[in-house]
């Protein structure tokens, strides 16, 4: 009797993108990574500067004790925090986080670029700020991290919207203080611009693709200058109701959101529709949406 055959169908256009995307998280976590750690190695270590959280720790008692290697301890450090996100956060972002924090280990251990020869402490700790905080942001691209509060930040980001560069900032005051005690205020001090720096370029990596400027405007002619902003722009716009407080009049007001090259020519195509019309930009954090990206799902 001949044994029936169950045929094997692949999407193989489902197969390359998921391979494609699993491809570009893995790319991101370890340039940042690589990146990361050379700022740390050559920049952060030789000048004895503090960072937060698990690394922070890490750093401490590599500093009390150089035969501990930073990697090392970095790695079984985070085993609490892999167990935290494993239960709360997706199991794809933990997966790519298991591989972030092995990897960020590797290369906390082994690539060591040469000292950076800096002799202004501020100089180094902006500088030091500026890699790290970019290697930093580069790992958060994707959808995943290299361990330590990135995913106590993605957790709590999930739980209450924060921003994940606050919260890492804020969990950072307590190594800070550590600092102050085994060592002196000053290094703590130049840490602080260090971990803001960090702070503020993470942010900037993260949301500044996607920046825009929203305007709201008032016009009598709001329909002539809405249908501009589709045709000429491609712009995408919204009608608000609303009422003039003298006049008691209904208003048409025009919503819609543009980029910071586009808005010097959307404002004067408004004017030159109305040269009257109120017009109010207002910057924003982030959109999401059509045409404006997708929003991440941890």
């Amino acid at each position: 009797m001949k044994a029936a055959t169950i045929p094997l169908k692949i999407d193989m256009d489902k197969f390359l993108i998921s391979s494609r995307e699993i491809a570009l998280n893995l790319g991101l976590i370890s340039l940042g990574s690589i990146i990361f750690a050379a700022g740390m190695n050559s920049v952060m270590v030789p000048h004895g500067f503090l960072t937060g959280g698990v690394l922070g720790v890490a750093l401490l008692a590599h500093y009390l004790t150089p035969a501990l290697g930073i990697g090392f301890l970095y790695f079984f450090m985070n085993i609490p925090l892999i167990i935290l996100g494993w239960f709360n956060i997706s199991r794809r972002f933990m997966l790519y986080s298991f591989f972030g924090m092995g990897f960020f280990s590797f290369a906390a251990a082994f690539i060591k670029p040469d000292v950076l020869k800096i002799q202004d402490p501020m100089l180094a700790a902006l500088l030091s700020g500026i890699i790290c905080g970019a290697g930093s942001g580069i790992i958060l691209r994707s959808y995943g991290s290299a361990g330590g509060l990135d995913i106590l930040g993605v957790y709590l980001n999930k739980k209450t919207g924060l921003r994940i560069g606050v919260i890492v900032s804020s969990a950072n005051a307590l190594v800070l203080m550590a600092g102050v005690y085994f060592y002196d205020i000053q290094i703590a001090l130049y840490s602080m611009v260090y971990l803001f720096t960090c702070g503020k370029v993470i942010d900037a990596i993260l949301t500044g693709f996607n920046k825009r400027k929203s305007l709201m405007v008032v016009s009598d002619h709001a329909d002539r200058i809405a249908e501009c902003i589709l045709n000429s722009k491609g712009r995408g716009v919204t009608f608000l109701r609303g009422e003039g407080a003298f006049s008691h009049q209904d208003k048409k007001v025009i919503f819609t959101i543009t980029t910071l090259i586009e808005l010097p020519k959307i404002k004067e195509l408004i004017l030159s529709e109305d040269p009257e019309a109120f017009i109010v930009v207002n910057d924003t954090l982030e959109v999401l949406g059509k045409r404006h990206g997708m929003g991440r799902v941890y």
